[in-house]
């Protein structure tokens, strides 16, 4: 689905322009997203398999919840729509964690270059997995990994079949959900 986006300058200041997603895909022009780690307190982590026809990382695993953020849409509000939306879960902006911003780039092709500033949040998980309605043209599946035998992925570089995220950002999300642990 095309909308209407904030374009942002390379820093992840706004610029005061828009555009439609498509175009912003297209120019390689960045933008921001939210992306919501689900944790359970039992040490589990929350995947989502994206969808097997997403134009981009078709059936690999990936953050719990992401999305774009409409024009002039508050990054907490966007977090709460994409939760509903992509995994059905009603969640309120008390039970986020703000973990910080992190920059990515993906060149996918001549036409297609994800520019992106992730507000990145971690969440509890606080019903289990059958409760969970996935948005199909989203998410082909949901799955709990170890938070433990995740880390030891990220640590040995053995991400085959999941978002090839960078390690920092991986080792950034691990280590604050570790701290909900340990406070």
């Amino acid at each position: 689905m095309d909308e209407l986006i904030d374009i942002l300058d390379e820093n992840g200041n706004s610029t005061g322009r828009t555009c439609l997603k498509s175009k912003a895909h297209l120019k390689g022009l960045f933008h921001p997203t939210v992306h919501v780690w689900f944790y359970t307190c039992d040490g589990s982590i929350l995947f989502q398999k994206r969808a097997h026809d997403k134009d981009t990382f078709p059936s690999l695993w990936d953050v719990s919840v992401a999305g774009h953020i409409g024009a002039g849409e508050d990054f907490v509000l966007a977090a709460l729509r994409e939760t509903e939306e992509e995994i059905g879960l009603s969640i309120e902006s008390s039970d986020l964690k703000e973990i910080g911003i992190f920059r990515s780039q993906h060149k996918h092709s001549d036409t297609l270059i994800d520019n992106e500033f992730h507000h990145v949040f971690i969440c509890e998980l606080k019903v289990p997995l059958s409760n969970l309605k996935r948005q199909e043209s989203e998410v082909d599946d949901v799955q709990l990994f170890s938070l433990t035998g995740f880390k030891t992925r990220v640590t040995e570089n053995q991400l085959e079949g999941f978002v090839p995220h960078e390690r920092n950002y991986y080792h950034l999300v691990i280590a604050e959900i570790e701290k909900e642990f340990n406070s």
